[in-house]
C-alpha cells in the first residue's frame, strides 16, 4: 500500500509540476501538525485497525506526502509529512476544513500502545505530542 502511495505522489507530482517549463522547480518536505486522531478504545490482537489523522493544508504550495512513523518496543510516534513546492507565490488556505489521512496498524503481542501523534512545537521550540494508550484485548 505504501508503495503505491509512493508511486501516485510521484506521478501527482510530475503532473502538477512536470511540464510547467520552470526546469529549476525545487520542493522540500515538512512536518505538519495533526489536529485531531480517529481510533478505537481497544485492539484485539492479530487485528489491522485503521488509524485515522486529521490536519490542516497551510498553503497551496502543500501536498500529503506519507507519514514520519517510528517505533520503539510498545511506543508508536506519528507524524503527518507535506511535500513543499518552494515558490514565492504560495497562498495561504483557511483552516476551515481538517484533512484526514490513514494508515492500517497490525496489532501485535503487547499488552497496550501507546501512540504519540506530533502536534508541532512549544513557544521554546519543543516537540508536543497527543499521547494516547490503547490497551490491547486478549
Amino acid at each position: 500500500m505504501r508503495k503505491i502511495k509512493i508511486v501516485l505522489a510521484f506521478f501527482l507530482m510530475y503532473g502538477l509540476f512536470g511540464c510547467s517549463g520552470d526546469d529549476n522547480t525545487t520542493f522540500f518536505y515538512e512536518l505538519v501538525p495533526i489536529e485531531e486522531v480517529t481510533l478505537p478504545s481497544e485492539f484485539n490482537s492479530n487485528e489491522t485497525y485503521r488509524i485515522t489523522v486529521s490536519y490542516f493544508r497551510p498553503s497551496d504550495c502543500h501536498a500529503f506526502n506519507g507519514f514520519d512513523y517510528s517505533r520503539f518496543e510498545n511506543e508508536r510516534t506519528v507524524a503527518v509529512v507535506n511535500v513543499v513546492v518552494d515558490r514565492e507565490n504560495c497562498s495561504a488556505i483557511e483552516r476551515l476544513d481538517l484533512i484526514d489521512e490513514s494508515f492500517d496498524f497490525l496489532v501485535g503481542q503487547e499488552e497496550s500502545y501507546i501512540f504519540r501523534f506530533w502536534q508541532g512545537k512549544n513557544e521554546n521550540g519543543d516537540n508536543q505530542f497527543l499521547t494516547v494508550e490503547v490497551p490491547v484485548v486478549q
